[in-house]
């Protein structure tokens, strides 16, 4: 950054992706969930630094935290790794009409003959729940939620081993939520793997197998799916917090706001807005795998 500064946007995200599975990665806006998802295709900004890996399996292993953009580019965005991305409008040409770039995506995806293109740009479309009579018009003429399932329809043609879905609901009803969910969820019945970034935590208890909570750049809790939202709960007082804010539950908002990341707390960044917060959380609490915090809930409390 600026006076030359590092800002750690995302620090020793730790979790592993099957086949088959989704898993949902939720917490509050700016904690570094798309950065995350933005590292894995090559996509951070040019000051960004990345360390580690995330190694992509099925056919030839691949590090996508060191490949090159040729790399990148030709085997891996959208045929081994597809995107919702969270800004759909950013991501779709602005010159030329939904149907055109359907049609150019399932050329050169799937080699779709010139014959078949039409009914397979209309199927293509419909498996995104984006009107027909849409089709023809330019990105700017859709609201933001057709704009999201154009881009949904896109990223689902390539049929990828790994989908990363950023906000794949935003800007829609709910009746489209559910709709939307379920087509990502039968990509995971399919096969695939599928990592979901989003806010709607209804749409997450509807389709991941686990959730991943972030906080500040970090996870601080991965739990089964259903023992976050139902069974146990969650055991880390931010993951609880998120539930409890729900107006489905017990309503209540989180007090305070999250850290910038180029300021965080020494020890634990959710102390200054935690109830249970003491001089131990002075420390950074280790990440066991599972939790992040020195002073767990317990088990089952209402």
């Amino acid at each position: 950054m600026r006076g030359g500064r590092h800002v750690a946007a995302v620090t020793d995200a730790s979790f592993d992706l099957a086949a088959g599975e989704c898993l949902a990665l939720v917490g509050e806006s700016g904690c570094g969930k798309s950065v995350l998802v933005s590292a894995l295709l090559g996509l951070l900004p040019g000051n960004a630094e990345t360390a580690g890996s995330a190694v992509l399996h099925g056919g030839d292993p691949i590090d996508l935290l060191t490949a090159d953009e040729r790399t990148l580019a030709r085997t891996v965005r959208g045929r081994r790794v597809a995107l919702v991305p969270q800004s759909p409008a950013a991501h779709l040409t602005p010159v030329r009409t939904i149907r055109a770039q359907l049609a150019e995506t399932l050329r050169e995806l799937k080699g779709t003959p010139r014959g078949e293109l039409r009914a397979a740009t209309e199927a293509a479309a419909e498996r995104a729940a984006f009107p027909l009579g849409h089709l023809d018009r330019h990105p700017h003429e859709l609201s933001g939620g057709l704009a999201q399932r154009a881009a949904t329809a896109m990223a689902l043609i390539g049929d990828a081993p790994l989908l990363l879905a950023d906000e794949p609901t935003t800007g829609l009803d709910r009746d489209l939520v559910d709709r939307t969910a379920d087509e990502l969820r039968r990509c995971a019945d399919d096969g695939r793997a599928l990592l979901m970034i989003t806010h709607d935590l209804a749409a997450a208890e509807r389709i991941a197998d686990r959730v991943a909570v972030m906080y500040a750049g970090r996870v601080v809790e991965l739990a089964d799916a259903a023992s976050y939202f139902g069974g146990t709960g969650p055991r880390h007082p931010y993951a609880r917090s998120l539930l409890d804010a729900l107006p489905e539950r017990a309503f209540t908002p989180i007090a305070g706001m999250p850290p910038e990341l180029g300021d965080l707390p020494a020890g634990c960044a959710f102390a200054p807005r935690c109830e249970r917060a003491t001089g131990r959380c002075g420390t950074p609490p280790p990440f066991d795998g599972r939790v992040a915090c020195h002073h767990l809930e317990e088990p089952g409390r209402a």
